[in-house]
């Protein structure tokens, strides 16, 4: 098994990859496989609602000169995707949230792609903010009819200097907590595979309240 992380912080080595390493570290305790590709740091435009995505089928965004298809397959290929971010005025840094617009849209649009994977957010912030963007990062998830592990509070842990995420016990906790969970739920997945049969995708149905 396979967890892919997403930073989105400008830091490649801030707190938001700080608080990733605690759960990753508990994931690979279990045998499970882990990677962080680096989002903040990029240039990605926001989606542009062309819904070629849509048409195409192809598990594809038409926008050329960025690697936001590449990650797509690899959140396609994981089984388990958690969703970092610094908190930029009580929200995710911009450029995650283009790469999220574009990619769980695509996801969505090509056979529910992320459905039934398990599905983390955890957020790294100074003082403020850190709710509203965890939040934020999940209505990814839940959208997607992903599968979210808990800890025991909200995966939000503190620090202004890069490391100083280290020093707050609670929030490493909470990391380490999240991940043994994410772990178990992982392993009752890939468990229950072939025993229980998963329900059967429904359709989206689109409505607005236009008459």
């Amino acid at each position: 098994m396979k967890v892919v992380a997403f930073n989105g912080s400008p830091n490649k080595e801030g707190n938001t990859y700080f608080a990733i390493k605690m759960v990753l570290s508990e994931l690979e305790k279990e045998g499970i496989e882990t990677e962080i590709i680096h989002v903040g740091n990029k240039s990605i435009r926001g989606c542009i609602a062309c819904n070629k995505c849509a048409k195409n089928k192809d598990e594809k965004c038409v926008l050329p000169g960025d690697e936001v298809n590449e990650w797509i397959q690899k959140m396609k290929g994981a089984n388990g995707i958690i969703l970092g971010s610094p908190v930029h005025y009580s929200s995710m840094g911009g450029t995650m949230k283009s790469f999220l617009d574009r990619a769980f849209y695509v996801a969505g649009n090509n056979n529910g792609m992320l459905r039934h994977k398990v599905g983390a957010s955890v957020v790294a912030v100074r003082r403020a903010g850190g709710i509203p963007t965890f939040n934020q990062l999940n209505n990814f998830i839940n959208y997607s009819e992903m599968l979210m592990p808990t800890s025991n509070y909200w995966n939000v842990i503190n620090g202004t200097r890069p490391g100083d995420a280290l020093q707050d016990e609670e929030g490493a906790q909470i990391m380490r907590v999240l991940g043994k969970n994410m772990a178990w739920l992982m392993k009752l997945v890939e468990n229950g595979k072939g025993n229980i049969k998963a329900p059967e995708r429904e359709d989206k149905i689109f409505m607005n309240f236009i008459r």
